[in-house]
């Protein structure tokens, strides 16, 4: 039964990730008819009435979606530039691809942004900029602004990724450090038409914050910014120079990013192509197509790893036991994004640690629990999550891991390397946060 359960775990990860493939969600959701591009949820975009067409944009899954968008346009692209994490690229024709690290920006993210912008200047209302963007958009593509120097940003980001804060809250600091964040960059491609196409990694599907909202409306402030470093305790742990540039936002001595009536919104569109739902809804057939009664229970699961994998835990035992709120064999789906506090000095990340939560959980009788990064990516690591079934803690104590040690120095990855049971997919070309599920036989 193990393996069974097991490779039917694995039918289910990769059917979830082929269902956002960012190549197949543009041509199945936009069509062209001569000059005229029909795209689903928008106006349609008469191409003739342009002069020029460009594409710009960032994110893990950005190449893909570039490809497409080369092939939709044809000889109306004039060209453009992306910028994607290392080792997440693609063929490309006419637009030009940068690699940049992610998630802590590097050098080539300061250059890629530069040479993105650059190429934008000077556009006419007769321009039309499609900006694709996904999941790490906002590490991969910066501009700073002046002072900022970007040591300074990478101190904030180490600091942010290991406080605990949910991506809206980091993506409100981001965004009032930025020159291109939240809504700046249409206030760049203003006044030439421009139309968002993104691939959402984040809960509810905000537009603001996905990459940190580079086209859309910001309704955080500077304020907020500087109330989630209190709330975190973080305020004395980021450089001088990004604290004193906030405080001074606050004080009306910067401005702030552009709210819901700037005109420059007038001429920008914005649509979510794909999100996690769409990968759960996948998911969940898959597993009925093998006998499985499912159920997705949320698409928004955020909050401590360690905290959402007592919940499930306790749900996958309620089933084991009364068949509540599904009958066995029972498949229960869950997506979002959980978040890690990191206290110890281990490697891993929040899919490789609520799966060991889980299997600490003290489930006894037979499931399979999957926590994965829908990118191919968990936190630092080159795993995409891991898996745990009810003999993995009798594994571990022959094999002489103290699981609960590994869990206390957030070191969930070589827990799981050393039974072989981490998943490793590679840059998977898609990012819509993370797959979770358990089989109940």
């Amino acid at each position: 039964m193990p393996d069974k359960l097991r490779r039917i775990a694995t039918e289910i990860i990769q059917g979830a990730i082929k269902a956002v493939d960012p190549y197949i969600l543009i041509k199945e959701q936009i069509e062209k008819k001569q000059t005229v591009l029909h795209c689903k949820g928008m106006a349609p975009i008469d191409l003739s009435r342009y002069q020029r067409v460009f594409i710009c944009g960032a994110g893990k899954g950005t190449a893909p979606m570039a490809k497409a968008m080369e092939e939709l346009l044809g000889e109306s692209l004039v060209g453009g530039d992306i910028i994607v994490k290392y080792g997440h690229t693609d063929r490309l024709m006419k637009v030009t691809l940068h690699e940049a690290a992610h998630p802590v920006p590097d050098e080539n993210t300061l250059k890629a942004t530069n040479i993105l912008l650059g190429n934008l200047r000077n556009l006419q209302e007769t321009d039309c900029v499609f900006v694709l963007l996904t999941g790490g958009g906002s590490a991969l593509m910066e501009s700073l602004p002046g002072g900022i120097q970007l040591a300074d940003l990478q101190q904030l980001s180490a600091v942010l990724l290991e406080s605990g804060a949910n991506i809206h809250e980091i993506n409100c600091i981001r965004k009032h450090i930025s020159r291109i964040k939240g809504g700046q960059l249409a206030r760049e491609i203003h006044p030439a038409r421009c139309i968002t196409l993104a691939l959402s990694d984040v809960i509810g599907d905000d537009l603001s914050v996905i990459a940190s909202g580079p086209t859309s409306a910001d309704p955080s402030t500077f304020a907020e910014a500087l109330a989630i470093l209190e709330k975190y305790r973080i305020a004395d742990k980021i450089p001088d120079v990004i604290r004193t540039y906030l405080h001074d936002g606050r004080a009306g001595k910067k401005a702030e990013t552009p709210k819901s009536d700037d005109r420059i919104f007038h001429s920008v569109s914005n649509t979510v192509i794909g999100n996690n739902r769409l990968a759960l809804k996948r998911a969940a057939a898959i597993a009925e197509a093998n006998g499985f009664s499912t159920m997705i229970l949320t698409s928004m699961l955020e909050g401590e790893a360690r905290e959402a994998a007592k919940v499930i835990g306790s749900v996958i035992r309620e089933i084991q036991m009364t068949d509540i709120p599904l009958n066995k064999p029972a498949c229960i789906l869950l997506g979002g994004e959980p978040t890690v506090h990191i206290r110890g000095k281990g490697k891993g990340g929040r899919n490789q640690e609520l799966t060991l939560a889980v299997a600490l959980s003290g489930i006894r009788e037979p499931f399979v629990f999957v926590s994965c990064g829908s990118d191919g990516t968990d936190g630092p690591t080159d795993a995409a999550g891991a898996i745990a079934d009810q003999y993995t803690m009798t594994r571990a104590d022959k094999n002489q891991l103290n699981a609960a040690a590994y869990l206390e120095n957030n070191d969930a990855y070589h827990f799981f390397s050393a039974l072989d049971d981490l998943i490793i997919t590679g840059p998977t070309g898609t990012n819509v946060m993370d797959i979770i599920f358990a089989l109940i036989p």
